[in-house]
């Protein structure tokens, strides 16, 4: 036999020898070689497996092309490195003489065989590993020298994702968006500079949740969620009947002004806890229990005889407890209108917080991100890789969704 018809045999598969391959695995386990890896004793049948299903492409698509007319042939090998699940192995691509042949099973110019190793790095990194985190685990796990440039290549493929989820378009109508910010650290320039990252967290007309959109701005103030609003509008909300918010001021004007229609829910638990920071505490914990007959009762015109007992009792030591309930009162009560099951789910932001610890949980460990995009890349990826929860239905929706249609009829029930 001819060396170059040992070669063709060679790279077009003679009989497997399975016995054989057994054989010589043990031994080198024996040994303590490694399963995988640049020398592992699985990486020869991985490689024998993939060049014979590139054999198959190539025989099949030069059969094609003679049934169409189109003659040619087989031309020899190229040679490249993948990178496997099971560590690097060498592979020779075949070629043909017309160069119309493009290989399904590993692309001309991919270095990856199935994107599983991919979506390893996209959930490694979801759950706040560092890009020198991952390269160690790679290395570690499968034998295989990642730099964090191609690490980066690997994450910046999902920007495109991220802006058509960003930009993708909205339900006509939600039934509560809750509305917080959340900050973090980036940079520019080479310095580090503080972001605040805007969230916005909406149950739609079926009870069930889902953030909305994640927009990253220099500072929190009115104007910039006034944009975040118009933004929502222009991606199809056109109407929401609860907006649930913190207490920042102008917040309510800018919400009535983009949806005149919506209830504004100040959170009541930032309430106290704003309202009672300068309470002795000696006081607080009796303070606090007065505040709670207020908002507990059980319409608004109880809650309002209850500030007023707590005026009477508390206003010459705290006189500046009542006058902030005073002054928001008309954000803080909306909620004293609806019944049990409503109540809990707009009195407070805390669904929106819930979804920030989580956030947090993953994000702690690093003190700030590259740039802008980086870090909505990263928060993305821990919404989409690392799911805790935040978008199962809200409890006790049957109950909501029947006082809903009572209440508001047709612009609610159409929605259903």
């Amino acid at each position: 036999m001819t060396i170059k018809k040992k070669k063709r045999e060679a790279h077009q598969g003679s009989a497997f020898d399975y016995e054989e391959f057994e054989k010589e695995a043990i031994v080198r386990l024996q040994k303590g070689d490694g399963l995988v890896g640049a020398d592992g004793v699985l990486t020869g049948l991985i490689q024998r497996i993939v060049n014979a299903a590139l054999s198959g492409e190539v025989d099949g698509h030069i059969r094609q092309g003679k049934a169409n007319g189109q003659p040619n042939r087989r031309n020899g090998h190229t040679s490249k490195t993948l990178d496997t699940e099971l560590g690097p192995v060498a592979i020779s691509p075949p070629r043909d003489r017309a160069g119309s042949f493009e290989p399904q099973l590993v692309g001309k110019w991919e270095r990856q065989l199935g994107a599983g190793l991919d979506r390893q790095i996209l959930t490694m990194y979801a759950h706040g590993n560092s890009y020198g985190d991952i390269q160690r685990q790679l290395k570690q796990l499968y034998g295989l020298d990642y730099s964090p440039a191609s690490i980066t290549e690997v994450t910046e493929q999902v920007w495109g994702e991220v802006v058509g989820w960003q930009q993708r378009p909205l339900k006509p109508f939600y039934t509560a968006v809750f509305l917080d910010g959340i900050q973090y650290t980036s940079r520019e320039g080479g310095k580090a500079a503080k972001k605040v990252v805007y969230s916005v967290y909406g149950v739609d007309a079926e009870g069930q949740r889902d953030v909305l959109g994640i927009y990253i701005r220099d500072t929190e103030g009115a104007g910039e969620w006034g944009r975040v609003l118009l933004d929502l509008k222009k991606r199809g909300v056109e109407d929401v009947l609860f907006f649930c918010v913190d207490g920042l001021s102008g917040f309510g004007e800018a919400i009535q002004e983009v949806f005149p229609r919506s209830f504004v829910q100040r959170c009541i638990v930032h309430m106290v806890r704003s309202s009672t920071r300068f309470v002795a505490d000696r006081d607080i914990k009796a303070v606090c229990a007065d505040l709670r007959r207020t908002y507990k009762a059980a319409d608004e015109q109880q809650a309002s005889a209850a500030l007023c007992a707590f005026r009477e009792k508390w206003g010459g030591k705290y006189p500046e407890v009542a006058d902030a309930w005073e002054r928001d009162w008309a954000e803080l009560t909306p909620f004293l209108d609806f019944g049990e099951h409503t109540r809990r789910m707009i009195y407070t932001t805390n669904a929106v917080e819930a979804l920030h610890r989580q956030l947090r949980r993953v994000t702690k460990t690093k003190g700030s991100w590259a740039n802008d995009r980086a870090l909505h890349k990263q928060i993305y990826l821990v919404l989409t890789y690392g799911r805790g929860g935040w978008d199962r239905k809200v409890f006790n929706w049957n109950a909501i969704s029947r006082e809903m249609a009572e209440r508001f009829g047709e612009r609610f029930t159409k929605h259903l």
